[in-house]
């Protein structure tokens, strides 16, 4: 049996925005997606598409490609990138930030996971 696997930048932003918006306890919680583009299309340098908020500040920023969605956060990047590698979710530093790829659909929940470690989840 073969299973569909979501590799469109698009749909993988939605999925964050969904499971980022969808949260009631927790760390997440008090997260939320703001400055949404609804029109935003993936491109080869990526499309801005929102921003993560949490009820203090913007923490990140959420990207369009072709293939994938980048999450950058300005939060907790030290965390995040200790526990990308465990994760399958491929990190690297930049600055104070630390940039995520997340190329399919069923790694927003370990994308999502760390986004919790980097809010202090």
């Amino acid at each position: 049996m073969v299973e569909d696997c979501i590799t469109d930048g698009k749909r993988i932003g939605q999925l964050l925005a969904s499971e980022l918006s969808g949260r009631e306890s927790g760390p997440l919680a008090e997260l939320s997606v703001v400055d949404a583009d609804r029109d935003a299309t993936p491109s080869e340098d990526g499309t801005p598409a929102y921003s993560i908020a949490s009820a203090r500040r913007q923490i990140g920023v959420v990207s369009l490609f072709p293939e994938y969605a980048r999450v950058t956060l300005t939060v907790g990047a030290r965390a995040v990138a200790e526990s990308s590698a465990s994760k399958g979710i491929p990190a690297r530093r930049e600055d104070d930030a630390v940039v995520l790829r997340v190329e399919s659909g069923a790694a927003v929940k370990q994308a999502i996971d760390l986004i919790g470690d980097a809010v202090g989840g």
